[in-house]
Order: structure tokens, then C-alpha cells, then sequence
């Protein structure tokens, strides 16, 4: 599993709201992404936790509980998402990549405008040198 975890900027945790094992996973999901991803400060990586399948109306874990664990746990942001119809996801990946940002303090994550042009037109040159 090391080089999934390798170089990873960010740790998006997700359970599954209609599955309360899956909650209960989390704290064990956390160690294991820092240890593997050799992670240096827990409280100050950027995770995120999603409590995923909203769309599902039998919950087995409430808002509270999993804002409480977030709390208790380095205070990330919770997030309700529903993969199957979009709702939040899109909203919690910004997050992540706001955190990301902020706890950088390299420009690795900056887009480079000195790319190469694949669209632009060689210059022919007379030369041989």
C-alpha cells in the first residue's frame, strides 16, 4: 500500500452515512494513511471527512456524531456528500484543495506558466547549429 499513499497532499476520509462500521473505521483509516504516507504532523495534514450516500434515507451515523469525532480528532471538515447525485462533492474537494494550499508552503501546488505550447508552430531556422 506504500506508494498509494506516497507524496498524497491531501487525505480525503469517507465513510459511508447508512453504515456505521465504516464510522467507527475512521480513526483506524487515519493512522493508517499517516504512517504510510509518513505523514510528520497529523493535526496539521489536510484531511477532509465525508460522510457519503446521503441520498440513502436509512442513516446509521447523525451529523453530530461525525462532526464530534471531527472535533475530537484534529478538527477537519465534515462534509455530507452523495456520490450519486453530486451533492457537496464538488464543495468538499475545494475545501481540500484550500487546506492543501494553505498548509504548503512550497509552490508545488502553483500552476507554472512557463509549460510548453503543444498548439504553437516550430520556427525553421536557417542553421545547422
Amino acid at each position: 500500500r506504500t506508494p498509494f499513499y506516497r507524496g498524497s497532499d491531501c487525505c480525503l476520509l469517507t465513510f459511508s452515512l447508512d453504515d456505521g462500521q465504516s464510522f467507527q473505521n475512521l480513526a483506524n483509516w487515519k493512522k493508517e494513511f499517516s504512517y504510510y504516507a509518513d505523514v510528520k504532523d497529523p493535526d496539521s495534514f489536510p484531511f477532509v471527512v465525508l460522510g457519503n450516500k446521503l441520498d440513502v434515507p436509512e442513516r446509521q451515523v447523525s451529523g453530530d456524531d461525525a462532526r464530534k469525532w471531527c472535533s475530537e480528532n484534529g478538527g477537519h471538515p465534515y462534509f455530507e456528500t452523495s456520490a450519486k447525485d453530486a451533492t457537496n462533492v464538488a464543495t468538499a474537494f475545494e475545501e481540500a484543495f484550500r487546506r492543501v494550499l494553505a498548509s504548503d508552503n512550497r509552490d508545488d501546488h502553483m500552476i507554472h506558466t512557463d509549460t510548453v505550447d503543444l498548439q504553437k508552430k516550430s520556427r525553421q531556422g536557417s542553421g545547422c547549429c
